[in-house]
């Protein structure tokens, strides 16, 4: 008999607290993700977080825990999902489902419901019209079953400030410290200017602010070590800033810490690591959101003072809609290319010819016509929007080329017109 519940409901407050619902949904996932058994007063506070941003949430209820166990009402899996808009193109954005938030307690492995949770979310979301689900994964074996493919990527910096840090040119504005209760104040602009401009980024939920700034970490307490600094351009109006906090004298060489940087501009984005490399008593810089082609690199005397220490994956995208979707994003060339997907849960199933021309794409289906090139719905969501590279893919056998040199005119055409990159994680 199974006796396993699977409940879905909004996030919801009784009074400031949690409702009952919510308060099991979050000790559940605090015990997912390792946190800390969250306190009333952070259980009220991320409660108020996704109320926020109207959060879905998905809980699954064994009515036959054993004596001794978590209280049933402590789900033994979790779920969320959301709508952020993402951004395909320059000034080009379109409503994303988020997922997040999914854990299934180690006792309850293999019996399907995270295969449950994840297809009936997809299905929700595809009739309520989205075009793109996206999700940042812990693990990152589990998604392309379900459709997903990584399509943007962050690289973790460290940047030695030593003498041999030095910028071939002065970034126009300044830099200004700032308290960093400021931030929650200040961000919003600046990520929406950046984030209008920038393929792959998507908008920020409303926890952000109180992370970045250190009002409220993920243990539910203030980071008094946090510090900030803003960018000034020359109309006088904040154009960037960065977080951050020093690492400690234990730490050799005494780094810095970045914990988010933001700039709507090339001056911003320089003028504020010219200000981190300036912090005196330290000699290293670490950034863990870093571009993967980081304008710093061209804007050094001395290169290899950067140093990659990690790239890792941050969005990773599922097509609901392949027309809707390809139709949205801008495109540099003309050209004309076909391919054939392979979806088992059927929602980007099918052959697509897509036609682009003055910026503008089309995706038409095709029936049983012959295609250029033949792919799995998780390689379509990773190449979306042409961070990934299809003659890559090619190479390494995740699609299939039909007609020689189909992959490199996909990519010709996929092409974004500015290095796509998110720097926000949820």
């Amino acid at each position: 008999m199974n006796s396993l519940e699977y409940r879905t409901f909004h996030a919801g407050r009784d009074g400031d607290a949690p409702d009952a619902p919510t308060a099991g949904w979050l000790e559940a996932d605090f015990l997912g993700f390792h946190g800390r058994k969250p306190t009333p007063a952070h259980a009220a506070a991320v409660a108020g977080y996704l109320v926020a941003d109207a959060q879905e949430l998905t809980g699954v209820y064994d009515t036959a825990s054993p004596k001794h166990s978590l209280h049933p009402d402590i789900p033994v899996a979790t779920f969320a999902s959301f709508e952020k808009p993402l951004t395909v193109s320059p000034g080009v954005q379109i409503p994303a489902h988020l997922i997040s938030s999914v854990t299934v307690r180690a006792t309850h492995r293999r019996r399907g419901i995270l295969r449950r949770m994840m297809t009936d979310d997809l299905g929700r979301a595809a009739a309520s019209g989205f075009a793109v689900a996206a999700l940042t994964a812990s693990e990152a074996s589990i998604y392309r079953r379900f459709g997903f493919g990584a399509a943007t990527w962050v690289h973790d910096l460290t940047v030695d400030t030593d003498a041999r840090f030095a910028l071939t040119k002065t970034p126009a504005g300044y830099c200004s410290v700032v308290d960093p209760g400021d931030i929650p104040a200040i961000a919003p602009d600046v990520f929406d200017a950046f984030h209008e401009a920038q393929p792959g980024s998507i908008a920020r939920h409303t926890a952000y602010q109180d992370r970045i700034s250190g009002r409220l970490t993920d243990e539910g307490e203030e980071d008094r070590a946090r510090r900030a600094a803003v960018h000034y351009g020359e109309s006088g109006e904040v154009d960037g800033y960065v977080t951050y906090r020093f690492s400690g004298w234990e730490s050799k060489p005494h780094a810095i810490e970045v914990t988010d940087l933001v700039a709507a501009s090339a001056d911003a984005y320089l003028a504020l690591w010219q200000y981190l490399a300036s912090i005196d008593l330290t000699t290293r810089v670490t950034f863990s959101s870093g571009a993967p082609d980081d304008a710093l690199r061209w804007a050094l005397v001395d290169p290899r003072v950067v140093t990659v220490t990690n790239v890792e994956d941050r969005i990773w995208l599922r097509i609901l809609d392949p027309i809707a979707a390809f139709t949205a994003r801008n495109y540099a060339q003309d050209g004309t290319i076909s391919f054939r997907v392979t979806d088992p849960l059927g929602f980007a199933d099918g052959s697509f010819r897509l036609s682009t021309e003055e910026g503008a794409g089309r995706l038409e289906r095709l029936g049983s016509a012959p295609v250029d090139i033949e792919m799995d719905a998780w390689v379509l969501g990773a190449l979306y929007l042409g961070g990934a590279d299809a003659r890559v893919a090619a190479a390494g056998g995740a699609l299939r080329e039909i007609t020689p040199g189909a992959a490199a005119t996909l990519q010709r055409l996929l092409t974004p017109a500015v290095p796509v990159y998110s720097n926000t994680a949820f």
